[in-house]
């Protein structure tokens, strides 16, 4: 003998009605939280103690690193550290970001190869030069991807090139490199 079974709901067969009423209750609720839960606009980073980085830096190369003083309201510091890079030089890297939105870093080596100026210039081909700080710098260029970069090298040997290169215009370069100070510590 079968157990008898109980016929479907009426309320299981649903009608169009209460699916558009089902549907624009969960939007409206979808909608309310939307609302209310919190976004930010922008993502950064902890913040950045290049000094203390390029003291513990200056200690272990005795190289004369440089970092940037005094610099107006609206930078912020990015990164600041010494690795390895292209053809295993050690370089002294510290960014900061433009109270404009763009990039800055500065970049330091004993005695770069061309290789290593291409790496951190991207490639981009010289521009010419600019006096600034009252260095004269080269600049590079690079029309295909937003990256300008100006290099200082000295002419004697096993002294530190500069490299100071971001998305920032060659006027704001040209105004951070008259920041640059040699770290004291």
């Amino acid at each position: 003998m079968s157990t008898p079974t109980a016929p479907p709901s009426r309320y299981s067969m649903g009608s169009t009605k209460n699916l558009v009423l089902s549907l624009f209750a969960v939007l409206g609720m979808v909608a309310v939280l939307v609302l209310i839960v919190p976004r930010v606009n922008s993502v950064s980073g902890p913040p950045v103690d290049v000094h203390a980085t390029a003291v513990g830096v200056k200690a272990k190369t005795g190289w004369p690193i440089v970092e940037a003083v005094g610099l107006p309201e609206g930078w912020t510091t990015t990164s600041a550290r010494y690795v390895r890079t292209t053809d295993g030089f050690m370089t002294w890297h510290a960014g900061y970001q433009t109270p404009e939105g763009t990039y800055v870093a500065v970049e330091q080596t004993r005695d770069p190869s061309r290789a290593w100026i291409d790496a951190q210039t991207n490639r981009a081909p010289r521009a010419g030069t600019l006096d600034a700080a009252g260095l004269t710098w080269t600049k590079y260029e690079r029309d295909t991807k937003v990256q300008n970069s100006l290099l200082h090298e000295s002419t004697t040997p096993g002294e530190l090139a500069t490299l100071i290169t971001g998305t920032a215009t060659f006027a704001e370069m040209t105004d951070f490199a008259t920041y640059l100070k040699p770290v004291e510590g």
